[in-house]
């Protein structure tokens, strides 16, 4: 597989950061198709709008409507194909591992040189994932959360984003607007939200979201 004509997406809500990222990035991968996204809702759009033809993902964990480990977890179960690299401030071993166990493809610390951030993204595309030096993964034993990200993983993409503007707090009529359908759609998607996630209303629905947030989650 020879390196060019990639599209590559940056998934991160600072735009300084992106800019930075794709400037040093592109003497390494010339001829590079260049996408970004500043939050999951922003993912999402792109996704839809080139049909998923993408060849990579540079992905934050803290993007606004990320909740920790849940748009990683919605991407590896509804687009499989496309490896996911994490890319976080974050960089404590018990992150890293639960990364990985969610399905990164790596995980590159922000401290990282361009260097060594161009050399994670060739291996990767080649097939390997890739971690930092001397990394020793932790084992993810099943937990709470663990079967959360299982259920969450159930979500269709249309019930993925409902569930995230429940956690904004936007009410059924504000979601119908959005998306441009009726009340009673949304209703019937919060209720296979509910199904899937094992919960009986939208307030233990968005505290089910919330288990998955970095803070919230331990080995």
């Amino acid at each position: 597989m020879k390196l060019e004509n990639l599209n590559i997406i940056i998934a991160d809500d600072h735009p300084l950061f992106r800019n930075a990222l794709r400037q040093a990035l592109s003497s390494a991968f010339t001829n590079t198709n260049w996408f970004e996204a500043d939050s999951a809702e922003a993912l999402q759009h792109c996704l839809d709008e080139h049909n998923a033809n993408f060849d990579l993902i540079l992905l934050d964990l803290q993007m606004p409507g990320s909740h920790g480990y849940s748009t990683l977890i919605h991407m590896r179960s509804h687009y499989p194909d496309i490896p996911v690299v994490v890319i976080s401030a974050h960089e404590d071993i018990n992150t890293i591992s639960r990364a990985i166990h969610y399905g990164s493809s790596g995980f590159i610390p922000k401290s990282s040189s361009m260097e060594t951030l161009s050399l994670a993204l060739e291996s990767v595309l080649y097939g390997d994932i890739w971690l930092p030096s001397g990394t020793e993964l932790l084992s993810v034993d099943e937990d709470e959360t663990d079967k959360m990200a299982s259920r969450l993983s159930d979500l269709t993409p249309q019930q993925y984003r409902v569930l995230q503007m429940f956690a904004e707090g936007l009410l059924n009529k504000q979601i119908a607007y959005d998306f441009g359908v009726s009340e009673a759609t949304i209703k019937a998607h919060a209720t296979a939200i509910f199904r899937k996630l094992g919960v009986r209303n939208r307030t233990q629905a968005v505290i089910a979201l919330q288990q998955l947030e970095m803070d919230r989650v331990d080995i």
